[in-house]
This record gives C-alpha cells, structure tokens and sequence, in this order.
C-alpha cells in the first residue's frame, strides 16, 4: 500500500522526518518498504516556480499549425507569452504554469526560455503526466475555475509528495488505510488524531431502495445509498493527483470517489448505474447453480453455490467483496447511481477471490478484515463527495442487517506487563498507552477493545503486547536470566554444521537458491497445481540447478573467484502412487570453477573431516548435468565435471546425500597409533584393461593386505604404446605400517605381493613395476 505523506498529515500532525517515521512504524507496527520522493522535486525555491495560471489570450502560433500562442497571468506585473502544443484549452482557462527555473520531474536541466518557430516561451503549461499527477498526456490539464493567478501551484495540488510503500501484517487490516495509518502515528507519537472526514448531504427522499439480505453470515449489514441528478465526467485534478499517488488510475468522478474513500478509511465501497439494475433492487444472496457473471475486467465467470454475490431482481450484478459487474457500470450516461457500503465475512470472500484467481483491493481489504463500524462513515464521506463532485442529489437511503458485535472486554494485569516485557512501565503510562491506541480502560482494568482491532486482540498478552510495541525503544538489550539448560544438537545438526565450516574452510560461499524451480531435471518431479509463478511451477529434486543459476549471475556480475555450496532439502516423488507428499532428503551441493579434480579434491575433504573413507565409481554416461564420461558416484551422492553447455568455462559439481553420511559417519572416533613405528613406502604399477577404474584397484589391494597397509593412492594413470592399445597403466602409491613393529622390506615385499596377486586374479592386471 502506497500512504502519501500529505494525506496522513490531513488526518494527524506528523513533525518527524520522514525517515524517522518510516523507522518507527517499521519497528512498532508494519513493514515500511521503502519511502520514495514523487512528483517536482522539493529542493530549495523550486516549488515557488509552479504557480497557478489564468489564459489571457490564445490563438494560433503565427508560424506553426499545431502550436497555440498563449498570453498568461501567472501573477506578475504583465502576462508571460508561452508557446504550447495542446489545444484542449482557450481564454479563460485555469491552467499549471511552470516558469523558467523550474525543475519538472524526471528532468535533469531546469526549465529556460526559448524561441519556438520564431516566438519566444516564457514558461510552460503543464500536463497531468508533466506532474506525475496521472497518465495523460493528450492535453493540458485545466484546473478549477475561481484560483487565483500567481497562486503556489503546491496549495492547489499534490505536485510534491513522499510516499511510504508500507505491507501490513495479516493481523492489521486497520492498517489498510491512510485513517488507520495516522490513528497509529498518532498513537507512537502522541499526537492529535482529527475526526474522520465526511459530512452527510441532505437526504430528499424522492425515491426508495429496496435491499434485501438473504445471506446474514456473509453479509451482516448491507447501507444503499441512490443519487439522482449525477454528471459523471473526469474528477478535479486534485483528486486524480492523490489517486496517481497511490497507483490508482483514474476512471471518471464517480468511480474515483469510491476509491479514494477505500484508501482514506479503509472500507471498500461499490457504485452501481441504477438503472441497470431490474426493479432498482438489490438482494444479497449466495450464488444459484449455472449462474454467470460478467466482471469489470471483461472475463466471464462461471459462479458456483459458495459465492456471496449482489443481485438485482433478475440476476447477479457483482461478486460481493470482490469485483463489480460490467453490465451495472457506471458509464457518461449514468444520470443515476447506487452506492453500497456493506460489511462482508472475510473467509467468504477469500475463498471466492482464491477459487476465480480474481485479486482487488477490495478483496485484499475484506481477506484481512474491516473495521465492520467502517461502513457508516464511509458512506458519509462518499456522498458528500458524490454530492460535490459529480452534482448528485441523495435521494433514498437503506441500512439493512443485524447489529455488529458487542466489543469485548480483555482483563489485563499491570505487573504481567512488567513481568513478560521485562520493563517496568508505571500503570498511569500502560493506561494512556492503550487508551491512544484506542482502547478503553476501565478502574479494574477491563480493557474495551476497539471494533477496528477486534480481531486481534482477544487476550492479556494481545494487550501486552501492544504496550510492549510503544515501549520497543526502551526495552534493554540484554538476555534473559538462564536458570535451565537444556537441549542440545542432533546427530544430523552436528554433521550439517561441520559440513558448512569444511566447505567454508576450503575456500566455498554458502549460497541460498529457491525450492521451487521452472523445471527438474527428474521426470517424475513434483509440479504445483496451481503455482503463483511459471518461475516457480515444480518442487525441486536436486540442488544443482540452482547452483549453476546463482554461479551465472556471479559470472555475469565479472566475478573471478567462484565457489558456491548450500545445504538445504530436496522434494523427491514417493514410490506409493498414493502417497501425497514428497520425501524431502538434506542434501549438500556445490559448484566451483575448475575441472573434476577440483570438485574431486573438496569432495574427498569432506570425507576426511567425517572420518569416511571415500569411494568413486564411473557414473552412468546419461548422469543429468554432468559432462558425458567425467563424474562419478560415491555412495552418498555424485560428483563429476558439468556439462560444458550450462556454463562458460570449465567447471565441476557435486551433490551428496547427507543422511547417507550420517549412517556411515562413526558415533566414536578412536585414535590409531601412526607416529611410535615408522611407515614403509613403496610404489606398485599395473597394466590394467581400459574399463578396470582405478578405485577398484585401490579397494582390492587394501582388502588384499590387511590392516598393515596403511595408505593406498593412484598417483600416475599412464595410456600408451607400452601398455598396448584398450589398456592402461595404473600407479599405486603404497604405505605399510604397524602399531606393534618395525616392518623389514621383507615383510613390505610379502604384503606388496599378496596385492599383485589379488589385482591379477580379479582385474587381470599385469605388473609393470
């Protein structure tokens, strides 16, 4: 929600700057996305440089057809001349002048004087998409007629403004508007809040409105207002300005009147072409089987039984809460209209919203929950603006429905207050807070809760907490006092953890990518059957996608260095057809620039810090992701060099299965003597076939020798015409040792032919040296 600064401070006095206030609110009440400067730029003397103009003269340019040669009283001793390319305008017209010097929005030079075909213009008259006031850029913007020339066009007009991009949480619909927002400034701050807005016109029952409800659980009130006599034309251009400023387009003065209250009190608010509706009645009803609805936004929808609509007569006219329909618009022809104010049931509405895929401002209000006392008041003040702005007479008046609720009244005790928040804050100041905040206290401290917080608030610690926002700045920074302890980290947390602080230490960055993903590599992946984004359709089943999308943005960005991990969980399909949800597995992956070796290297750190012994097998040469014929598989997972298509370089991969580690991980290191008896080193090569991989060599020859063969490494892989053609040649690096002994080169030469023996029996393999 967009809350324009000039708008809050119609309903409260706000001295702070805006960055204090943004800081506050952020702390005490809602999130304050960010707080944008719009409209001319409010540096120095500019603003004084926009000033209200009357046209004294116009005709046309003496050498141009499409340019008008105006005379201009901007309040100065003599007319300015300004050259000008609309013709939307004659004498006569209030116009927005902006003189040389001025600095219009979104331009970096200041306006100067210039010689248009000939004629100097001394200024420029403006354009509503000139002020950032709204989108039109056909004609000049024409103001109200009785301003006075020379008159500071900021008086007249939101031509500078900041605006607050604030997200409430779900708990503070109150929040959803630009009332609610300055009850709350008024509350942090202790300032005044005005009155709401909003005088009601003279009623002269010249008709009636009939309003039936049918359905007093989606709508316990329903107010109809008729105004007869209404010109629906384009609103002033204050109130397109104030629209444009919270992302509000512009439709016509009726239309804008029923926005414009939404945003200032928060109650959603619908205009209705009476004529349109058949008898002129409305009738609140869930909707009948095979009922269709055409919308404003021209789709037609298909109603079912649990959709609360509004009716006339004959049929459906809107979706209640939700959206208007096309075939009751208010139109230039309009001379009739229906106002309704109403008050909806939230879970109604959301469940409709939710099932069409329909979003509104209205129906985001209702989802979260209006103030139900809201309907009155901005009944008030949209007929007072009907009245003024469209020349409409009220002419009939309903209020249909039951009473609202009566207001509940929550116990709160002072010393739990200082007990939970840890701040002693004197009874006199927890009253006045609460009291500011719209509460009601009682001498026994019964705590009348406000209609607009009446969802939220229902116990002590609800009343707690709301003294405890107000108070945030004086709560110390200090822990609670630890009498206990307990807990302590699982087998699969220690694991996770070491794993972070091995790949930190290894030179990698810790990456977070998302769960879901626009595509997966496994056929069977899970897809949503309804994702909010294309981008994010299927739940993933590997890490590494998303690593190679973070690594592209890296290498996009000119980085050099880049090695990336994440631990997080995977979504694997279940093998039971019937089973609903995924299995979701911890997986550790990482990318890293460089060749398989590099991968490898990390890879077999990681082992080393669990105490593992790691295994590499040849991958299948259909591995997804992998280049054809360079990774491998260990027992937890694979790690292989990527296929050159996904990235420019060369780089390499792994993804490991850390339940998989946890099993094979030792609850109990147990330390080995390896520094009393020295080792004895030795080196073995073998002619192998082309297929034999050199992991099964090293696996065979540990089996082969026993506990005395303390080391066993591939160090040298050699092909050539000496080992002939469709073999290779393998060298092992040998480490014999013992707990107990010395061993003698004999017994080194014992050990190292009882592992020629097995490689020759099980691979064929031939020695070489």
């Amino acid at each position: 929600m967009r809350v324009p600064l000039s708008w809050l401070r119609e309903y409260v006095d706000v001295d702070v700057p805006p960055v204090q206030l943004a800081r506050r609110l952020s702390v005490s009440s809602l999130e304050v996305d960010r707080v944008v400067g719009v409209g001319v730029p409010n540096t120095g003397a500019n603003l004084d440089l926009f000033r209200v103009g009357r046209v004294i003269e116009a005709g046309k340019h003496p050498n141009a057809d499409r340019l008008q040669l105006c005379r201009v009283d901007v309040g100065e001793a003599e007319p300015r001349q300004i050259v000008c390319g609309a013709w939307n305008f004659g004498a006569g017209a209030t116009v927005a002048v902006a003189l040389p010097g001025a600095l219009l929005p979104g331009v970096d030079q200041p306006l100067g004087e210039a010689r248009l075909r000939g004629e100097l213009s001394r200024g420029m008259i403006l354009s509503e998409r000139e002020l950032q006031l709204g989108d039109d850029h056909g004609g000049i913007m024409v103001l109200e007629e009785g301003l006075e020339p020379g008159a500071p066009l900021a008086d007249e007009l939101p031509i500078s403004d900041t605006v607050f991009e604030v997200t409430p949480t779900m708990n503070r619909g109150d929040l959803l508007s630009v009332y609610g927002l300055a009850r709350e400034v008024a509350a942090l701050f202790g300032n005044e809040l005005r009155p709401m807005p909003g005088k009601d016109p003279p009623l002269r029952p010249n008709g009636e409105v009939q309003i039936r409800i049918d359905d007093l659980d989606g709508c316990p009130r329903y107010i109809g207002r008729v105004f007869a006599g209404v010109k629906v034309g384009p609103s002033p251009a204050w109130l397109r300005g104030r629209l444009a400023s919270v992302g509000i387009r512009s439709i016509s003065n009726v239309v804008d009147v029923t926005n414009y209250v939404m945003h200032a009190l928060g109650s959603p608010l619908h205009v209705f072409d009476r004529a349109s509706l058949a008898e002129g009645r409305i009738v609140v009803r869930r909707a009948h089987a095979g009922e269709e609805l055409c919308t404003l936004d021209g789709e037609l929808r298909r109603l079912n039984c649990l959709d609360l609509t509004i009716a006339d007569a004959e049929r459906p006219v809107a979706l209640a809460g939700v959206m208007g329909g096309l075939e009751t618009e208010v139109t230039e022809a309009t001379t009739d209209v229906l106002l309704e104010a109403a008050n909806f049931e939230s879970i109604t509405i959301l469940q409709t919203s939710e099932r069409l895929g329909l979003r509104s401002e209205a129906s985001n209000r209702w989802e979260k929950g209006v103030d139900p006392a809201l309907a009155d008041a901005a009944a008030v003040y949209a007929s007072q603006l009907l009245v003024e702005l469209a020349g409409g007479e009220l002419v009939a008046a309903a209020d249909e429905g039951v009473a609202p609720p009566k207001a509940a009244v929550v116990s709160l005790r002072p010393s739990r207050t200082d007990a939970v928040l840890g701040l002693t804050v004197a009874e006199h100041e927890q009253r006045e807070l609460l009291e500011r905040l719209g509460f009601e206290v009682r001498d026994d401290w019964g705590v009348r809760v406000p209609s607009w917080r009446a969802r939220d608030v229902s116990r002590e610690i609800d009343l707690v907490e709301e003294i405890g926002r107000i108070v945030l700045d004086r709560i110390p920074f200090s822990l609670p006092l630890r009498r206990h302890v307990r807990g302590r980290l699982s087998k699969d947390q220690r694991l996770r953890r070491l794993v972070e602080d091995v790949l930190v230490g290894v030179g990698y960055d810790e990456a977070y990518t998302w769960s879901l993903a626009a595509a997966d590599p496994h056929p069977a992946a899970i897809r949503l059957p309804d994702p909010m984004t294309a981008d994010q359709a299927v739940l993933r089943t590997t890490l590494l996608p998303g690593l190679i999308e973070a690594a592209r943005v890296q290498l996009d960005a000119g980085a050099e260095r880049i090695a990336l991990f994440e631990i997080a969980r995977v979504y694997l399909p279940q093998a039971s057809t019937n089973a609903r949800l995924p299995e979701e597995r911890w997986r550790v992956g990482g990318i890293v620039r460089g060749g398989y070796g590099v991968a490898k290297g990390a890879v077999e750190t990681l082992y080393r810090a669990l105490h593992l012994e790691p295994r590499f097998e040849r991958s299948p040469e259909a591995a997804p992701l992998f280049h054809p014929g360079k990774a491998a598989l260990t027992p937890a997972g694979i790690v292989g060099a990527l296929h050159p298509a996904l990235l420019e370089g060369t780089w390499s991969a792994y993804e490991l299965d850390l339940a998989t580690l946890v099993e094979q991980a030792p609850e109990r290191v147990e330390y080995e003597d390896v520094i009393t008896y020295p080792a004895l080193r030795q080196d073995v090569a073998v002619s192998v076939a082309e297929d034999v991989e050199a992991g099964a060599l090293v696996a065979a020859a540990k089996e082969a020798a026993g506990a005395e063969l303390r080391e066993a490494r591939v160090f040298d892989v050699y092909r050539g015409e000496q080992v002939g053609e469709g073999r290779k040649s393998i060298a092992i690096r040998l480490a014999f040792q013992s707990p107990e002994r010395t061993l003698s080169d004999e017994d080194a030469a014992a050990i190292r032919q009882r592992i020629v023996t097995a490689l020759a029996e099980r691979f064929g393999a031939e020695l070489r040296a």
